[in-house]
């Protein structure tokens, strides 16, 4: 079986004491380990698909982040699309405001038979239609910022997909992930939709193989999966490196089959 190991290391400098979540455990890891210097012991808030925040009461000052985590990869069921599922992930969101971009689904979408070819239109349309710039966008962009821009990073990808899932009334959902064979290597986000009643992962950034993809956290969009959240403390970022390899070849990946994400 593959293997996949995961290194981060970020830095942050505290101006004002409090409160703040990092959320950058991989779900279901056989091994992991997050140390933050001067954090202290956290407390770790669960969410669900795996997804963990440990909340750290930082004092003022520069502190460092690092986690370590190593997970077999196997195959795995895919998970079905509950009622709750349908209720909560076909409804518009902060950065993927669906109910405002109807006329913007393109012809294709509409004109494809079945879920499955539905999303593989969408998929297609979004990776032609914009360019993938590392740096480009804003933290505050929205599926329609990023459309009129023509241009963005891997979770501007993942919201347009999902706001247009959600026009057609696909349940979508936003994952962020660590994806070895990602270049540059950096956090991840791609995007899964409910196909033939289960979940299957999408990325429209076409930067790495979805089967080696390991899930960090799940939500609406980017607000639900942040891996840094201030929760009363003020500070600045300093920058991370992120690496994720595996000890095996990368697979090829064929962008029109289902796949799974663990």
């Amino acid at each position: 079986m593959v293997q996949a190991t995961v290194d981060v290391e970020f830095g942050v400098r505290v101006t004002k004491p409090g409160l703040a979540a990092i959320s950058i455990a991989a779900v279901r890891a056989d091994e992991d380990e997050l140390t933050v210097s001067g954090g202290g012991t956290p407390r770790t808030a669960e969410f669900e698909h795996g997804t963990r925040a440990e909340v750290y009461d930082l004092p003022e000052g520069e502190h460092r982040v690092t986690y370590h985590g190593v997970r077999t990869l196997r195959r795995v069921a895919a998970e079905p699309v509950t009622v709750a599922d349908i209720a909560r992930y076909t409804r518009p969101s902060r950065y993927c405001p669906s109910d405002r971009m109807g006329g913007l689904v393109p012809p294709a979408v509409y004109a494809a038979e079945g879920d499955a070819a539905r999303v593989r239109a969408i998929v297609d349309h979004v990776n032609g239609r914009l360019a993938y710039v590392v740096g480009s966008g804003r933290p505050t962009d929205d599926a329609i910022d990023t459309l009129l821009a023509g241009e963005g990073v891997c979770r501007d990808f993942a919201h347009v997909c999902v706001a247009l899932c959600r026009i057609v009334d696909i349940p979508a959902r936003f994952t962020a992930v660590y994806a070895p064979g990602l270049r540059p290597m950096d956090f991840h986000a791609v995007f899964e939709a409910a196909v033939g009643g289960h979940w299957q992962v999408f990325d429209a950034t076409h930067l790495a193989p979805r089967q080696t993809m390991l899930r960090i956290a799940t939500g609406r969009d980017a607000a639900d999966t942040p891996f840094l959240a201030t929760l009363g403390c003020e500070l600045d970022f300093l920058g991370a490196t992120v690496f994720a390899t595996t000890d095996g070849a990368l697979p090829h990946d064929d962008w029109d089959k289902a796949v799974t994400l663990a």
